[in-house]
């Protein structure tokens, strides 16, 4: 029997997994799929590596309703899928690790108490994240859990750039800038590291452009910033959460408008961003196939913010070798790529039409500004080889 890992990343509203054999140091993909529309259309599916459909079953809304309800049914699905392997471990992607894990974490009643704790500062997140880990931890008390942190990359930044101007009590208790889609930027620094080791050295700036977005700068491979702070509300407007925000607006409204802290809390993370401005759809593609002048505000007020954050990112790093787009938006729309490249020209940046239409990896035109580059992000990879490390340490 060969060793498998499987890897749990929750959503707010599904859950992604995939199956993993362990060979030596590194793994292989047995299998991968999801169990999306939770609450609403619930819908398992799963492929083999090869791309053969293994499973497509539909569920009733109130059968999974919630994301411990996802993780019991992908469990039942996935026991006999496991007839020929020794499951090792699971390794969970977790938003937030505070400031308390910079590295990977085997889960035990302590820590998975102090992970509770940071739920409200991620709670769209951090509460799925952990549900499949009580989950499974009920049906298989002996199997060793991994929790890997979205905000471990970030955990090295200069202290300027961890900074509110706030007093340092707040500081010291933990009011500070985590930066998230950590995981996601390990992955695609490393594939960058691996695909131009010269260029990886250098000056880079990430956008994770997907219903979550934000950006990083990196500097030989090491997050100096990102424009996520405290929580994931923070930096470029995403497809429901409103990104940057004067706090003053919070004030506004809880003072002014009567609103109470959840509702407040519903209207930043739920009903803002892209679905705020406008007023049709959180999901790009919808608003780049309509022709309705709030769907074209929408477009480019995001992409005028991605290209304002790249520029001063560019401002920590003390420059822009390179550019990378990755996650859903970044990987498949070259017009939103296109369009924040267009706003960078101040940097020299030019894309190549041809290129960038194709979804290649290099999409920059021949010149003497910034490498442009299309690298798909693998988080489960990450979580896989994370979880694989810390086992083997430990046997």
């Amino acid at each position: 029997m060969s060793e498998a890992l499987f890897v749990v990343n929750a959503g707010s509203s599904s859950i992604k997994f995939k199956l993993y054999r362990a060979v030596g140091h590194d793994v292989a993909l047995i299998l991968s799929g999801a169990l999306d529309g939770i609450g609403a259309r619930p819908r398992l599916h799963a492929k083999d590596e090869a791309g053969n459909v293994l499973i497509d079953r539909s569920f009733a809304p109130d059968e999974v309703a919630k994301a411990s309800d996802a993780q019991h049914a992908i469990g039942d699905w996935i026991v006999p899928c496991l007839a020929e392997h020794e499951l090792i471990g699971v390794g969970h992607r977790v938003v937030h690790g505070g400031p308390h894990y910079s590295h990977p974490e085997l889960v035990d009643d302590e820590v998975l108490r102090t992970l509770e704790s940071f739920i409200p500062l991620a709670p769209l997140h951090q509460l799925t994240n952990l549900d499949p880990i009580r989950v499974i931890r009920a049906r298989r008390p002996d199997l060793p859990q991994v929790a890997c942190f979205d905000t471990a990359f970030h955990r090295g930044h200069p202290e300027i750039a961890d900074r509110f101007a706030l007093p340092n009590d707040l500081y010291e208790d933990g009011v500070r800038r985590y930066g998230f889609h950590g995981l996601s930027y390990e992955y695609v620094s490393g594939a960058l590291r691996e695909l131009a080791p010269e260029l990886a050295r250098g000056r880079v700036v990430i956008c994770h452009l997907g219903s979550g977005a934000s950006a990083c700068g990196l500097l030989d491979g090491r997050s100096m910033e990102s424009t996520m702070g405290f929580t994931a509300l923070d930096g470029l407007p995403m497809g429901t959460r409103c990104g940057a925000l004067d706090p003053g607006v919070v004030l506004h409204l809880i003072e002014q408008k009567g609103m109470s802290a959840a509702e407040v809390g519903r209207l930043l993370y739920n009903n803002s961003g892209l679905k705020g401005l406008s007023g049709i759809s959180n999901d790009m593609r919808e608003l780049l196939a309509s022709d309705a002048p709030a769907a074209a505000m929408a477009i480019d007020y995001f992409t005028l913010h991605v290209a304002q954050a790249v520029a001063q990112l560019a401002v920590t790093l003390g420059g822009l070798d390179a550019l990378v787009f990755t996650a859903g938006i970044g990987e498949r729309s070259p017009e939103v790529r296109a369009r924040v490249g267009a706003r960078l020209g101040l940097l020299g940046m030019s894309l190549d039409e041809v290129a960038n239409a194709a979804n290649e990896t290099w999409i920059d035109a021949d010149g003497p500004g910034p490498s442009v580059l299309v690298i798909p992000t693998d988080e489960e990879r990450m979580i896989a080889l994370a979880t694989l490390r810390l086992l083997r340490a430990g046997t």
